[in-house]
């Protein structure tokens, strides 16, 4: 009987609890804004994962994307020591190399939600 999900599927889902738990526990960095890890995509092989990150959180200059950006440094800096860490967690052969990069579908969906909004409005004036 074949499994639902792929192996691939299966590691992604479960490295994305485990980096939530880990940032949220174990990283004490004040530049780390409030993230959400959207998505996490695993290459056939499970040796590679790019983590998709939703930061909600006003940067030091009032923006988000500096937030966001960041934010993606930190985790990018403290990338072996995530490693490290999800390597205690799971039970794995080999740990996933990790790369963190911004997830633009939220800011693009709140954009195409506000234009829809506006072209309803505008209908509605008419």
């Amino acid at each position: 009987m074949p499994r639902e999900f792929s192996r691939s599927q299966r590691m992604a889902e479960q490295l994305r609890r485990e980096l939530a738990e880990i940032v949220q526990d174990e990283l004490k960095d004040p530049r780390l804004g409030f993230l959400s890890f959207t998505e996490v995509r695993m290459s056939r092989d499970l040796s590679h994962a790019v983590v998709y990150c939703s930061v909600f959180q006003a940067g030091q200059d009032g923006s988000e994307k500096n937030a966001a950006e960041d934010s993606i440094e930190v985790l990018n800096r403290a990338v072996g020591f995530i490693r490290k860490s999800i390597a205690r967690r799971i039970r794995a052969r080999i740990v996933p190399t990790l790369k963190f990069v911004i997830d633009e579908s939220v800011t693009r969906g709140a954009a195409m939600d506000d234009l829809i909004r506006e072209a309803i409005d505008s209908d509605n004036k008419k």
